[in-house]
């Protein structure tokens, strides 16, 4: 379980909130609010890595616009789709 007032945790609810497009920054930062607490330490590593790559297309991928890359289909992407849609 990731403890949110670990400084690594921190530091990644800051990135997610400032990831350079708004309505990613929104998403994923509420996203990490709910979720980070009962996050393993895999599924919060490709959650770092997720937020790392901050890909333009990331957003369509999250909303089920684009079709997700291999690379990035994982448990935390399938997380993320059914906390937006």
């Amino acid at each position: 379980m990731a403890d949110i007032t670990d400084p690594n945790v921190k530091m990644l609810l800051y990135r997610c909130k400032y990831t350079g497009t708004k309505e990613t920054d929104e998403l994923l930062y509420r996203f990490a609010l709910k979720a980070l607490p009962s996050m393993d330490e895999g599924q919060l590593s490709r959650f770092t890595a997720l937020v790392d790559a901050a890909d333009p297309d990331l957003y369509l991928w999250i909303a089920g616009q684009r079709p997700v890359p291999p690379e990035w289909e994982s448990d935390v992407m399938t997380m993320l789709q059914g906390f937006t849609l």
